[in-house]
């Protein structure tokens, strides 16, 4: 077919504008493969779990809208529902989706987060009333160790405070999943503090534990019983739910402020750290925010209702 100049002048014109536009002429050079899972409820009900082949174009948002049937608000850029399940209040208490990457909590939009390859992607369902900001959760192990978080690899280096033999429980397990470990304490490292409550607690990322899941994020809480520790299980209104108990360990992780984040594992007795140390598992915490365990039996934090 003949095209006259005049419209290949405009053919040309046209598309310049989409590339200036960022539409492109396709989807772009593939970058891999990323896992999207999508949850209800902390985690507690699967929705969707699939690994998706990425492109140099796509975000999280194309890849939700391209794997689940979803609807959008705010030109596309915030999600209101995926298969059929919406933002609500139920029960009295607010209901919406957020999303994580690599188990950290993304500080931009779905629409505008850049994907590079091998992201683990996790939206989940869930009420909020207790906070609307959960900095880092667990459930995406080995993220964000293996492969860093927002794009960039971070050194990882693990702090023992008295954690004894859970230290080299715990460095063996990264190991398992090919994280090297840092010398020193780089400050862009992403921390990983063991031992005893009662140490931990002194440092301030830690310490937002205790201050509830509004700063931390984490379900969970040490209550002081004399000269000791006791580990409880928060429900999704922070409220105390489940007492745990002093040889309860926990695994979780946190951020404060812009620093790259914090996990714990922890427990009010050397024993209660062994057991929390052999939580970092796949098995064990994918798809949790936190996770707890006494006497052998884990349990996902927060305490579901019944």
């Amino acid at each position: 077919m003949i095209r006259s100049r005049g419209t290949a002048v405009a053919t040309a014109l046209l598309l310049a504008a989409l590339a200036a536009a960022g539409c492109g002429l396709g989807a772009g050079a593939g970058i891999g493969r990323v896992e999207l899972t999508v949850t209800r409820e902390f985690g507690a009900t699967p929705v969707l779990k699939r690994e998706v082949d990425a492109n140099e174009s796509d975000t999280v948002m194309r890849v939700l809208e391209g794997n689940a049937e979803i609807s959008t608000r705010y030109g596309g850029g915030y999600v209101q529902s995926i298969e059929g399940v919406e933002e609500a209040r139920r029960g009295g208490h607010p209901y919406d989706w957020f999303f994580f990457v690599d188990g950290i909590e993304s500080p931009i939009g779905a629409a505008d987060y850049a994907l590079n390859g091998s992201e683990r992607i996790w939206w989940d369902y869930r009420d909020w009333s207790a906070t609307n900001h959960v900095p880092a959760v667990v459930g995406s192990w080995p993220a964000p160790f293996v492969d860093g978080y927002e794009g960039k690899r971070h050194p990882v280096v693990v702090d023992c405070e008295g954690g004894g033999g859970a230290c080299a429980d715990v460095r063996a397990a990264l190991a398992d999943a090919d994280v090297a470990i840092a010398g020193g304490s780089p400050s862009s490292a992403i921390r990983v503090l063991v031992g005893p409550w009662a140490r931990l607690r002194a440092d301030p990322a830690a310490a937002l534990i205790e201050a509830g899941p509004a700063e931390s994020g984490i379900y969970a809480d040490f209550e002081r019983r004399g000269s000791s520790y006791r580990l409880v299980g928060l429900d999704p209104a922070g409220e105390p739910s489940l007492d745990l108990g002093p040889g309860a360990g926990l695994v979780a992780a946190t951020r404060r402020y812009e620093a790259a984040p914090t996990w714990v594992v922890t427990g009010a007795t050397p024993a209660a750290v062994q057991a929390a140390a052999g939580l970092l598992a796949a098995a064990k915490l994918r798809d949790h925010y936190a996770v707890a365990t006494e006497d052998g039996k884990e349990t996902p934090l927060p305490v579901e209702v019944p």
